[in-house]
């Protein structure tokens, strides 16, 4: 009797994870199909002949112009934004067209993260992806838009950058929990060795040791992508006052969901404790 029991729950427990497997997954998969649908009718209302005759530059064109002009109508554009992707597949392209997106509105920093540390991995895959889309969307212009990329572990330029409007970092677990462990190390061997005693030690001490290996601003907004319901260890210290605002998917995401996600960015009043 106790091994039908026994039986009975594992077979309830399996298939509760397939239930919930099969709603993540419906709920990704819906949202792609209305985005497709909503796609498909805006060109058809817009003229997709018409469209076609402008040809690739003047499509760039219109693109570009529509992109800076959104950055000066929105109320307020985030100073950093972090792309967080909490999904197991990973697509380079989309990632890249995000960034480039950040860059076309004026937006001056970009951090790139997941939890499993595969951007910091194939950081060089993820910077060519990104100077490839910012050549495909920019054209020629792209040289008024140019990217600096920041070696991993420093803050040091890796990339060229000589009118740099946007810096980008791929981030990854080292950069956050671990980042305070060491801060926390060092505070102790600095009272170990009587440099600084107990009551030296506070919050604000604590946090200039952070920012000295994190020069950059902090998160202003955080796109998370993906199902997960958590941050995943992204900058835990960083993040105290960033928005956070979640998205289905970053596969086959538009620039309009980026538009979107800024304009809900605008609306949020943030009172600061007040």
């Amino acid at each position: 009797m106790a091994v039908l029991y026994e039986m009975a729950w594992r077979v309830l427990y399996a298939l509760l994870h397939l239930q919930r497997a099969l709603i993540t997954w419906f709920r990704v998969h819906i949202w792609r199909w209305k985005r497709a649908v909503v796609a498909l009718l805006l060109t058809l209302a817009l003229g997709f002949h018409n469209q076609k005759k402008t040809g690739p530059v003047g499509k760039r064109v219109s693109r570009r112009v529509r992109w800076g002009a959104d950055g000066r109508t929105l109320e307020k554009v985030p100073l950093h934004v972090g792309i967080l992707i909490a999904e197991d597949e990973i697509h380079y392209t989309d990632v890249a067209n995000l960034v480039v997106w950040c860059m076309a509105v004026g937006i001056s920093y970009v951090s790139v993260y997941d939890n499993q540390g595969v951007f910091r991995r194939n950081n060089s895959r993820l910077m060519e992806e990104i100077l490839k889309q910012q050549q495909d969307f920019l054209g020629m212009d792209s040289s008024k838009y140019s990217v600096e990329f920041l070696k991993n572990g420093t803050d040091k330029q890796e990339h060229q950058g000589l009118s740099c409007q946007s810096v980008v970092k791929v981030l990854s677990p080292d950069d956050g929990q671990l980042s305070i462990v060491q801060a926390a190390q060092q505070l102790c061997k600095a009272v170990e060795q009587k440099e600084k005693t107990s009551k030296d030690i506070d919050v604000t001490l604590l946090d200039s040791l952070l920012r000295e290996s994190h020069n950059r601003p902090d998160p202003d907004l955080v796109l998370k992508f993906g199902p997960v319901e958590s941050t995943l260890g992204f900058l835990p210290w960083h993040i105290r006052l960033t928005e956070i605002i979640s998205l289905p998917s970053h596969i086959d995401v538009s620039y309009d969901d980026l538009h979107g996600a800024l304009q809900r960015y605008t609306r949020c009043e943030q009172r600061l404790g007040k």
